[in-house]
């Protein structure tokens, strides 16, 4: 019987056929598939013919099929419906994957046909694309170490190996730990939350085979927990709980990855020559140094901090009005933000919270994606992962353009957060392909479904990272979509969210789950009004977090990165009642592999921009102008990484921006 994922999908628009993939298909067609990319890798290697940027570098591009079709389908399960037997694979994999990476970076034939054609490069007839395809191909084999000979060669490929092991036991015990604890509650625990609060908690616990509702540490029920439940001392145990993920001790305690995680990546670093894993990891993004990093960090630090503790100051009067004495505790302060929210801008998460069904968001989130893109949305009946899972196929003109999965509920098996990926990447080389697109979420599941304003913010957020995969025009797909420089990267998904504060966006799409209405107009303005709420709050726990991720890689590595996290916050006068949004042993962005790491720092890059990018519409005179619109696609969503980011931000706007936008939008400008 043939192996679903290795045959040729005949499903519509090549969806990968997930009624007919089981556990047991993914090991033997990892392994066939693995072994093919090897066979080609080597045949490119060992070609007689004289080196060309065709059988050399377009080769790589079109090597891999395979294995790309079975990873895509692997990870995109792993990471959002996890059991046992993925988590097992997963562990099987990451080394074998980590030793096949090295095995091609190292190949010596390889790089010098590479290194021939890159040398040549002036006197060939290359597209700007494929100049910068080139170009991007023998630096990423230069950091991959394939200048290295003998026992450096050898120590990287273990360096390698093994921090594929640990990325992905970090993973693992981080859902581990998030998976298993739960607080039952008793009817009376219940007193005073609001009722999709409770929807909420006693869904949870049916999934937890619980007899009664239960608080888990799913940031979609933690926060509402800590964000409206008077009992201080429940509050208290939960907050504890999710502080401690990753640090309970035994078998997935992620202090002792975090350390030796840090000291191979300085190792990796200083083998290829750089000062620290900093000045390595940040010479491809936009920032380039540690130094411009840290001034970005500082510049927006001192007001956040400033506004944070003029606010802390008036929740600790708040609560010792209530006749609790005392410092204000970290499980305290979204319970008081949320009481003074509701004082001071009148504004009721509970009352706001039916005007914003998932339903009628996701339809928002299209329809402003018609509007500026003229792309339509039709909703596919084709079989997925999790029955929780939708698809639509993404038209324009009447042409096809992507096929967009939805995957928004919080389930056991899912790790926390939110993200997109490309099951399939868009290109033009060696075929067409459309991509295929998917968001997943953590939203509480109800009936209807119903989104908290930050829910509804991340919904948007993350299909403008779709939008990046969906509108992406390349040639090659190591350029296309979302490849590209990781403090970019984040632009196109922070910059959509803006559209969700449009008024007439709310207007038409915040409706009533049980009436119908649509918002009222003095809620809806109270919604603006509070859209910088708390933005003290906010801005300390993510700089924080961006600034102790950028001193463990800027430098020796921290032996004990708990005691380095104390002392940077120590130095930066942590207000004691805000805690990082990520603290160590939670730090997936920057632990659960390389993606983030002294690169967290790169959402507050990206807010500048954003920032004022979104000023280009407000310029323009209107949040749907045609002309600025057609600019951002051309300029940035459909060019991918085929040119510098600065220069295509550049293109759209003319100039580079400055910090005071996002201090404006943050509401944090002197």
């Amino acid at each position: 019987m043939t192996n679903p994922l290795l045959s040729d999908w005949t499903t519509p628009f090549k969806i990968a056929p997930f009624n007919k993939i089981g556990d047991a298909d993914f090991a033997p067609a990892f392994d066939v598939a693995l072994a093919e990319h090897q066979a080609e890798v080597t045949a490119i290697a060992d070609n007689p013919e004289a080196p060309t940027f065709s059988n050399t570098v377009e080769a790589l591009e079109a090597a891999g099929v395979a294995l790309d079709k079975v990873l895509s389908v692997f990870f995109s399960v792993a990471g959002a419906d996890s059991n046992p037997e993925r988590e097992a694979l997963q562990r099987d994999f990451s080394p074998k994957l980590a030793a096949h990476s090295a095995e091609i970076s190292s190949n010596k034939a390889l790089f010098d046909r590479i290194a021939t054609v890159w040398g040549a490069r002036d006197e060939l007839d290359l597209t700007e694309e494929q100049q910068r395809v080139l170009m991007l191909t023998h630096r990423g084999f230069v950091r991959g170490g394939a200048a290295l000979d003998g026992a450096e060669e050898a120590r990287m490929k273990d360096i390698k190996s093994r921090l594929a092991v640990l990325g992905t036991e970090f993973t693992q015990n981080l859902l581990a730990d998030e998976r298993e604890w739960f607080m039952p509650l008793t009817e009376q625990d219940l007193e005073g939350l609001p009722n999709f609060v409770v929807d909420a908690m006693r869904a949870a616990g049916e999934e937890k085979g619980a007899d009664g509702p239960v608080v888990t540490l799913s940031r979609s029920v933690i926060v509402p927990f800590l964000q409206f439940s008077p009992r201080r001392d429940l509050r208290e145990i939960a907050f504890a709980a999710w502080a401690a993920r990753g640090a309970n001790g035994g078998k997935t305690d992620n202090r002792a990855i975090a350390a030796e995680t840090l000291a191979l990546r300085e190792e990796r670093a200083k083998l290829l020559g750089y000062d620290s894993f900093s000045d390595f990891k940040l010479e491809t993004e936009m920032a380039k140094t540690p130094e411009a990093v840290r001034a970005l960090l500082m510049a927006v630090w001192e007001p956040a901090k400033a506004r944070a503790e003029a606010d802390g100051a008036v929740l600790t009067d708040m609560m010792h009005g209530d006749g609790i004495n005392g410092d204000l505790e970290p499980w305290d302060w979204r319970y008081y933000a949320e009481k003074r929210r509701k004082a001071e801008h009148d504004l009721d998460e509970a009352a706001l919270k039916p005007y914003l069904q998932l339903e009628r968001m996701i339809e928002a989130s299209f329809a402003c994606a018609t509007r500026l893109f003229g792309l339509t949305f039709k909703e596919l009946d084709v079989p997925l992962y999790h029955a929780d899972c939708r698809a639509w196929e993404v038209t324009r003109d009447g042409s096809h353009v992507a096929v967009f999965i939805g995957d928004y509920f919080a389930r056991g098996g899912k790790r926390s957060g939110a993200w997109c990926s490309a099951m399939r990447g868009q290109a033009k080389f060696p075929e067409v392909q459309g991509p295929v697109v998917i968001n997943v979420c953590n939203f509480a599941k109800g009936d209807p479904a119903l989104l908290s304003y930050d829910d509804a913010r991340t919904l948007f957020h993350e299909f403008g990272h779709a939008l990046h995969q969906m509108l992406s025009n390349v040639t090659y797909e190591s350029v296309s979509g979302t490849s590209v420089a990781r403090d970019f990267v984040e632009l196109p998904s922070q910059l959509y969210e803006h559209w969700l504060e449009v008024p007439e966006v709310l207007a038409e799409f915040a409706t009533h789950a049980e009436t119908g209405e649509a918002m009222p107009q003095d809620m809806l303005e109270k919604v603006l009004g509070a859209a910088n709420f708390d933005q003290g709050f906010a801005t300390v726990e993510y700089v924080a977090s961006a600034l102790v991720d950028l001193a463990f890689h800027d430098g020796a590595a921290p032996a004990d990165p708990m005691a380095k996290q104390a002392e940077v916050l120590a130095e930066l006068g942590m207000p004691r009642a805000i805690t990082m949004r990520h603290a160590t042993p939670q730090f997936a962005h920057v632990f659960a592999g390389d993606g983030y790491s002294s690169g967290y720092y790169s959402y507050m890059w990206s807010e500048v921009m954003d920032a004022d990018a979104f000023e280009a519409f407000e310029e323009a005179g209107s949040p749907f102008d045609a002309a600025t619109a057609k600019a951002l696609e051309t300029h940035i969503l459909s060019t991918g990484g085929t040119v510098e980011a600065d220069a295509l931000y550049e293109r759209f706007r003319g100039r580079l921006p400055g910090v005071e936008a996002l201090l404006k939008g943050r509401g944090l400008a002197a």
